[in-house]
């Protein structure tokens, strides 16, 4: 029989053992996105394979998500802005540099979009999903659709139609049609591009960026403006839907991936980061939600219908006339001005 005094120690040892587990808190993966932006089995998947929870908070613009860092909040350890949000923010010191000796899968990256990229070399951001702004209306209802800007200046579709609530998305859709760069910090052009989305508020049921999308698919709006990923996902429940780049052109954007500064999890936050660069993940998840993840590997995985969709891979006299959204430094607020001037009127 074993003396009691070391039974009594064998016991204690074991429920320090049990109770070092128990105080092991699970690691939390705090995700600040756009909405319906991953798909929610992948999510599942990191979490499996990683042992955590991902809690994901959603902003419908990149003004709105920039404001709420800049009054305070916290806690968040990977965001994904536009391309010239990130800059502006990187501009701040508000972003950690990356760590590429933990993110294998950069290598997958589209060296092509690279080229264009704010970011070539990766240094604060990683490129997430790529998108195009379209107009998308409902055939039955517009039968006589023309691929041009000029339709939300049509008063017999007065109260059915909608135009993104983003400053840079809205102003840059006046500008293109007027036939100015959507990057202009000519403060004559920027007056005439507010003059003519007044016009057009006079005509749209409001300025929306979240429920435009189910609002078309149930036939509350006729005409909306709108981004690509966003359309082609109600487009599957509703047959009546169709959309078209503007004739005028349009802009073509990518929203990064970012970890900000004072980051909680920054070990795990590269881990997604290089999760969503795998190529079969980037692939499943431009499958989902109609982006394109501008990881090369991946596009040999993409199905016939994503490869031949001209608003996911753009033909190249699409391409010409788009362009992509720059940060503009000081002159950024021109913009802001102009569109205050538009929410005011």
């Amino acid at each position: 029989m074993k003396p009691v005094w070391k039974s009594v120690l064998f016991l204690a040892a074991a429920a320090l053992v049990l109770c070092a587990g128990c105080s092991r808190k699970e690691a939390v993966l705090h995700v600040y996105t756009w909405a319906d932006y991953i798909k929610p089995e992948l999510v599942q998947q990191f979490e499996k394979e990683n042992r955590c929870r991902v809690v994901i908070d959603t902003f419908d613009s990149n003004e709105v998500m920039y404001a709420k860092l800049k009054a305070g909040a916290a806690g968040y350890d990977i965001i994904t802005p536009s391309s010239y949000m990130v800059k502006i923010m990187d501009g701040q010191g508000m972003l950690e540099p990356l760590d590429h000796s933990l993110l294998p899968n950069l290598k997958h990256v589209d060296r092509d979009y690279l080229r264009s990229a704010l970011d070539p070399e990766m240094h604060h951001s990683v490129p997430y999903m790529l998108t195009t702004t379209v107009i998308a209306y409902l055939k039955s209802r517009v039968p006589d659709f023309e691929a041009t800007w000029a339709v939300f200046d049509r008063a017999d579709l007065k109260g059915r139609m909608t135009v993104l609530n983003d400053m840079r998305e809205t102003i840059g859709a006046g500008l293109k049609y007027l036939g100015y760069s959507l990057n202009t910090t000519n403060e004559k052009e920027l007056a005439e591009a507010r003059d003519v989305i007044l016009r057009w508020k006079k005509n749209i049921a409001k300025f929306e960026n979240e429920q435009y999308k189910t609002g078309l698919a149930s036939g509350e709006f006729f005409v909306v403006h709108g981004y690509s990923g966003d359309i082609m996902q109600v487009e599957e429940s509703n047959e009546d839907i169709a959309y078209a780049v503007p004739k005028e052109g349009t802009s073509l954007s990518c929203d990064d991936l970012v970890i900000p500064k004072g980051v909680r999890e920054r070990k795990l936050a590269h881990k997604f980061i290089n999760f969503i660069h795998d190529p079969a993940v980037a692939a499943e998840n431009t499958e989902f939600i109609a982006y394109l993840c501008p990881n090369a590997e991946s596009y040999g995985k993409l199905s016939p219908e994503i490869l031949e969709n001209p608003a996911i891979f753009l033909p190249q006299e699409v391409r010409t006339k788009c362009e992509v959204i720059e940060d503009l430094g000081a002159d950024n607020e021109k913009y802001v001005k102009i569109w205050d001037e538009i929410k005011a009127n």
